[in-house]
């Protein structure tokens, strides 16, 4: 039986995370054609979680394997191309700016670090007192 329709969910890929999450659009074929699946995934966003982090000033560390990961072109990794440890670290921007001397765009969500990189922030964190 085939499930294909022209109305489709709009589904978007975290950058952050890589799980799929509902956008709450949908999408309409103009001819009317059953050309669609339930689910149509559009591109790359934030899913709820990781939005509210970027709209409080955070900035994800998204650990990546760099072995498994695609070749980065110009030393940029594309989304596609990350493959993902599953460890995220988020930091302010303002400490971002402060502990990697370098800026960051005000609409860049997200970094790929290598492994190894977030235990190495968290070993700079001294432990709360209790």
């Amino acid at each position: 039986m085939d499930d294909k329709s022209y109305v489709s969910l709009e589904q978007r890929v975290c950058l952050v995370c890589g799980t799929s999450f509902d956008t709450g659009s949908l999408l309409l074929d103009k001819r009317l054609r059953a050309s669609m699946k339930r689910h149509t995934t559009t591109g790359w966003g934030l899913c709820p979680e990781h939005q509210k982090l970027f709209d409080d000033g955070f900035v994800a560390l998204v650990e990546c394997d760099p072995e498994r990961s695609g070749s980065p072109a110009g030393g940029r990794m594309k989304p596609e191309q990350a493959y993902r440890t599953g460890r995220v670290a988020h930091l302010r921007r303002t400490a971002f700016t402060q502990v990697f001397n370098v800026p960051i765009e005000d609409k860049q969500v997200c970094v790929f670090v290598e492994p190894g990189l977030i235990e190495q922030l968290q070993s700079m964190v001294a432990p709360a007192a209790n």
